[in-house]
């Protein structure tokens, strides 16, 4: 068989360059899948998630680890946060109305430095029935995270983080959901 050189040239340079690109979108697609897992994620995938203590509207005071045997979900919002803002509307029907009487679930929505009375003023101007919980000092959020919210952690069962995710995007909330009634129904 007889190559013209030139030909031969362009097809290897054409080889290269269609392989640099498969491996840069490879590349791209592995680091857009950590994103949930960034340098500010502190509780990660697999892990045993960190216990806390908080406190409801009515004064009760629980751990985390009491609702072992339960599928968990904590968002981490703050009221002036547009993307929280987004999600809130989403969680509440997709998530809290759905499954509120579910006996092995349950939601908490825990406000990133907000007191008790600000989160209040905030479910009676908005409307939302939400479980809020305070944490006015980052005690909770620092296990979990630096910065960067909202921030979502489904705990299974055996209270290991099965769910990870960071910011709002209604694809990847209709996959935390999925995920949450396939941990519901083992």
């Amino acid at each position: 068989m007889h190559f013209c050189s030139g030909n031969r040239n362009a097809f290897i340079y054409a080889l290269i360059m269609k392989s640099k690109i498969t491996i840069i979108i490879l590349l791209f697609s592995f680091i857009s899948s950590l994103s949930a897992q960034d340098v500010y994620t502190h509780a990660t995938v697999g892990q045993e998630a960190p216990d806390f203590e908080y406190t409801e509207f009515n004064g009760n005071t629980h751990n985390l680890s009491d609702l072992k045997g339960k599928v968990v979900w904590i968002t981490f919002f703050a009221t002036w946060c547009g993307p929280c803002r987004k999600e809130l509307p989403h969680l509440e029907q997709e998530v809290y109305e759905k499954y509120k009487k579910h006996p092995n679930f349950k939601l908490l929505v825990i406000g990133r430095e907000h007191s008790a009375e600000e989160l209040k003023k905030f479910k009676l101007d908005t409307g939302h029935d939400l479980p809020f919980i305070p944490d006015p000092n980052r005690t909770i959020f620092d296990k979990y995270a630096s910065q960067n919210i909202p921030r979502n952690f489904i705990i299974d069962m055996n209270g290991k983080i099965a769910v990870s995710s960071v910011g709002f995007n209604e694809d990847d909330f209709n996959e935390k959901v999925k995920k949450l009634h396939e941990l519901l129904n083992k």
